[in-house]
């Protein structure tokens, strides 16, 4: 009969292999995005075999909206909802292979033409995106303007991290947000104008 020590070992390990897949996979995601990413290479890069990743995951779509919805809820409860819109800024704009940056949007960049993926980023990020910023503001059109908000920032870390298009690229972080923040709070005043530092 297995002892309660057996069991807890084992148990630690397991979460402890599923973590370690979950953060290959938020890395490959980021850097290749979901068709170029293997399962065989996710596998490799977690040290550990192949069908362990579909035994936690099921599939590479659901490991794809696991490691998506990990991070992405990581950054709702890094702090208040009023500073949200500035983290996730904070994390478009800093450098390339920045571990503040987080996985998940590079990720959701790389995969936009992957509909499974599109489909992963909307139901597990915009959705509770949209639903924190939106409670910011009274007005009517408030998951609208928490929308193009999104949007927006998509937008931001598409041009300077992907097409890396001048003078966007290059541009001081904290003098692009101070100009993103200040036209955020027209659309939902309860935005925090403060920049997080990196």
């Amino acid at each position: 009969m297995e002892s309660a020590n057996e069991a807890g070992s084992r148990k630690r390990d397991s979460a402890g292999t599923r973590a370690a897949l979950l953060g290959a996979a938020q890395e490959l995601f980021a850097e290749k995005g979901f068709e170029r990413a293997t399962v065989r290479e996710i596998a490799g890069r977690a040290g550990v075999n192949q069908a362990l990743l579909f035994r936690y995951f099921g599939s590479k779509d659901e490991l794809f909206r696991a490691a998506i919805a990990d991070q992405g809820r990581r950054v709702l409860e890094e702090g208040p909802v009023d500073g949200l819109f500035g983290r996730l800024l904070a994390r478009a704009l800093a450098p390339e292979g920045s571990v503040a940056q987080g996985y998940w949007l590079q990720a959701a960049l790389r995969s936009s033409g992957h509909d499974e993926g599109v489909s992963a980023i909307r139901r597990e990020l915009g959705d509770e995106y949209v639903r924190a910023l939106s409670s910011l503001t009274d007005g009517p059109d408030s998951e609208l303007c928490a929308d193009l908000l999104l949007a927006w920032l998509l937008g931001i870390g598409l041009m300077r991290s992907v097409h890396r298009r001048e003078p966007l690229a290059g541009a001081d972080p904290a003098v692009v947000a101070g100009h993103v923040l200040r036209a955020a709070q027209v659309l939902l005043a309860g935005v925090d104008v403060n920049f997080p530092p990196p």
